[in-house]
């Protein structure tokens, strides 16, 4: 590990991702509502759950695009997860003080943004408002195992996409697409979390902690597993962001620049090499 420069406490990364993981969850976990809790009328009108599961891995992934290529984003990177923030401390792009100052603004914000779940009433409460926790039929084992694969996935195709400055400017995109696919083929083993923030914040207002340790353990071991794996390409990475990045030629619809200084990571005085 590099030796950064201790720096205070990143307050405009903590409100940033506060915000971020906020909208996530409420705009997310409404999105499961409306199309798995009892009294919806999507149940009727969509009757394959399979189809459900696309819609909302498609509209869910699209919501952290969103969010990654908003303000939120251009100032903290827009992790919105504490596993995404692990992946970029572990590649040595933030320190640990900057890394907790994403952790503790991801885990506030998950909470605050459940808290208008409450406004669901039976339906959202039906289906605990949305908390992860292992499908009927399969077991705890298969469960950390369907998060690990899914956030191993989920961490390896971002590395490649912002280590490679071609693909960089669609590293959004494959939010959308990606958990559609996951949550089709692995929703039904653990509700494709990825996120231990995204499972902390219902079971918080739902009261609902069985297996709860499922979806840290899962995720932060599949990121760990992918940061190993994907490790080759750490030196590629130049801002701990999923979008605007530090030239205009990584963002789409923007003209390229002449030349790109080299970037730091947040919260770093050593610039990437």
């Amino acid at each position: 590990m590099k030796n950064y420069k201790t720096k205070k406490f990143n307050w405009p990364i903590f409100w940033y991702e506060l915000l971020g993981t906020g909208l996530l969850l409420l705009i997310g976990l409404s999105l499961v509502i409306v199309m798995f809790g009892t009294g919806s009328p999507l149940l009727k009108l969509i009757p394959d759950i399979g189809v459900r599961r696309i819609i909302t891995g498609f509209l869910f992934g699209s919501t952290g695009a969103l969010i990654s290529i908003s303000r939120l984003g251009k100032v903290s990177g827009a992790h919105i997860n504490p596993v995404v923030t692990l992946s970029f401390f572990l590649f040595q792009k933030i320190d640990s003080r900057t890394a907790l100052s994403y952790v503790l603004g991801q885990f506030t914000g998950a909470v605050i943004g459940c808290l208008p779940l409450l406004a669901w009433g039976t339906m959202g409460r039906s289906i605990s408002f949305g908390a992860t926790m292992p499908g009927a039929g399969y077991t705890i084992p298969h469960a950390i195992l369907g998060e690990i694969i899914t956030t191993f996935t989920m961490v390896s195709l971002l590395t490649l996409f912002i280590g490679y400055r071609h693909l960089r400017p669609y590293t959004p995109s494959i939010f959308p697409i990606l958990y559609s696919i996951m949550s089709y083929f692995e929703g039904g083993l653990s509700g494709t979390s990825t996120n231990p923030a995204r499972s902390l914040g219902p079971a918080i207002i739902s009261g609902y902690w069985d297996h709860w340790w499922i979806f840290w353990v899962g995720p932060v071991s599949g990121a760990f597993l992918a940061t190993l794996v994907m490790s080759f390409l750490a030196k590629r990475i130049t801002q701990a962001k999923l979008y605007h990045f530090d030239n205009d030629s990584d963002l789409l619809l923007r003209k390229k620049r002449a030349t790109s200084p080299k970037s730091r990571p947040i919260g770093s005085s050593t610039p990437v090499k």
